[in-house]
């Protein structure tokens, strides 16, 4: 091959190898930093995945939405969420749909979870955002405290989360207005 060709060529596959993690990170950094904060409440879970490490898996309260008919949805299908806050500052779910929401930048981009047909018919949303990782070494602490505080009905459990067209990340999750690394310090002081 061309030597005149080579080194091009290996300096472009160098720029390329450099683009494609910097962009995905620039587009996350972007989310948050130009993204609304919404503070999601918080229900338990916890496993471990061997390739991105411990994390705590988030449920949360605000995960469903009224619709007509829940045959018009299906499962795993994607699903445009529009927020707003409720009067205590926590995501509340202002609608749902197929299409992308037009005016507006609190939205994020999720799947069909469930359906309840019940009285009420309503699909159970599935977040994009439902793992929060942890150092290694934190996240035993991390995982007992924040289940603890979730059987503690008198506390609050919540993560806040960016949102901006559709995109999503988490900032931090917080037990009782203490970021749970703080919460799993103080848990493991107190029990030795």
């Amino acid at each position: 091959m061309n030597k005149k060709i080579i080194l091009p060529a290996f300096i472009i596959m160098v720029l390329a190898q450099w683009y494609v993690p910097g962009s995905m990170i620039f587009n996350r950094e972007k989310v948050l930093s130009d993204g609304k904060e919404f503070r999601f409440k918080a229900a338990p879970v916890d496993p471990y995945d061997p390739f991105r490490g411990k994390y705590i898996v988030l449920s949360f309260e605000e995960n469903a939405a009224q619709v007509t008919d829940v045959s018009d949805w299906t499962y795993g299908d994607p699903v445009y969420v529009s927020l707003v806050e409720d009067e205590n500052g926590f995501a509340k779910i202002q609608s749902i749909s197929n299409e992308e929401p037009v005016g507006t930048s609190d939205y994020v981009l999720a799947s069909i979870n469930f359906f309840m047909e019940d009285s009420l018919s309503n699909v159970v949303i599935d977040y994009p955002f439902n793992r929060f990782y942890m150092e290694e070494s934190k996240a035993y602490d991390a995982e007992l405290a924040y289940n603890e505080s979730l059987r503690d009905t008198s506390g609050v459990t919540f993560a806040i989360v960016s949102i901006k067209n559709g995109d999503a990340v988490i900032k931090d999750v917080f037990i009782n207005g203490i970021p749970i690394k703080e919460a799993a310090r103080i848990r493991k002081e107190n029990q030795n």
